[in-house]
């Protein structure tokens, strides 16, 4: 890829020339995932909790039609609370950069700027997948993931998705998937799905010693760290579906689709849970920051 596209801060830089250790973060979450106030809240303590962890905050999003990677407060403030930020993914990043668009980058989009500028940690809360219902839907995260060699950190697939079907295509095209300190995938909002993991990892070492593997293997593929959300914040199997249920009822009967849907859910479950899931969906994002930051700093030793 073109370097003249990247525009990457002079920390992001000093960072690369150094080899200290960077963690990516999306902006998608900041634009469209969480309400405000909260978005800004939460950008600015991921950030903050990537710093505490010894590493260097990289959020990455697309402003004027330049790929930037490591945003200031200023730029954070403008993704979090703009009024045209669109939605950026794979497919849109050629148009974004010759229409020059202000846009939020997607984990299939953060993941694939992040690796080419040379970060190999992305954190997120969770990934796309294949979609519920009888027509094959497939997030762009999916083929990114299994083309695109970085480690990202997430909380396993969004609740919304098909979570089966979806850990089936990892398999089928090749991306690892970890639990850290878990035996099963999980499920987003729950620690558990009754799906397994191809490994067990329960330190950052652990982690980075098989993405090493992988590198030496020349492996292209994403390593997917799945970590748990904290178990106080977890909500119960039982309250999810029921929440769930209802809000795909209402996406059907609002004739919500396409990209829309995964965001209008996810608030959709946030008001009907009474704000457990959104609680939840925070508590994730932060400790999955944590745990980026700790693999990031062990791949640098």
């Amino acid at each position: 890829m073109d370097k003249l596209l990247l525009n990457l801060s002079s920390e992001v830089s000093s960072a690369l020339e150094t080899k200290k250790p960077i963690v990516a973060l999306e902006s998608t979450v900041i634009a469209h995932g969480l309400p405000h106030p909260q978005n800004l809240e939460t950008a600015r303590r991921l950030e903050e909790i990537v710093r505490e962890a010894g590493a260097l905050p990289a959020t990455i999003a697309v402003l004027a039609g330049q790929l930037s990677v490591g945003l200031s407060e200023d730029q954070i403030r403008f993704v979090a609370e703009g009024a045209d930020i669109r939605k950026i993914s794979i497919r849109d990043l050629p148009i974004a950069i010759a229409q020059q668009w202000n846009g939020a980058t997607t984990v299939a989009s953060t993941s694939w700027i992040a690796q080419r500028a040379g970060i190999k940690v992305f954190a997120t809360g969770g990934i796309g997948g294949v979609h519920r219902g009888a027509l094959p839907d497939l997030s762009a995260d999916l083929p990114v993931l299994a083309s695109t060699p970085i480690v990202v950190v997430c909380s396993g697939a969004k609740i919304v998705l098909d979570l089966p079907a979806t850990r089936e295509w990892l398999e089928t095209y090749g991306v690892t998937v970890v639990g850290y300190g878990c035996d099963e995938m999980p499920a987003f909002y729950s620690r558990a799905s009754g799906l397994p993991v191809d490994t067990r990892c329960d330190s950052p070492e652990e982690v980075a010693a098989v993405f090493r593997a992988q590198e030496a293997l020349g492996i292209n593929r994403a390593l997917l760290v799945t970590v748990p959300v904290p178990e106080q914040f977890e909500v119960p199997a039982t309250d999810l579906e029921n929440v769930l249920n209802a809000a795909l009822r209402k996406a059907e009967s609002q004739h919500v689709v396409g990209r829309e849907l995964t965001p209008f859910l996810l608030s959709r479950m946030a008001q009907m849970s009474e704000g457990a899931t959104l609680e939840a969906n925070i508590a994730l994002l932060e400790n999955n920051a944590r745990v980026a930051a700790q693999i990031a700093g062990a791949l640098t030793q």
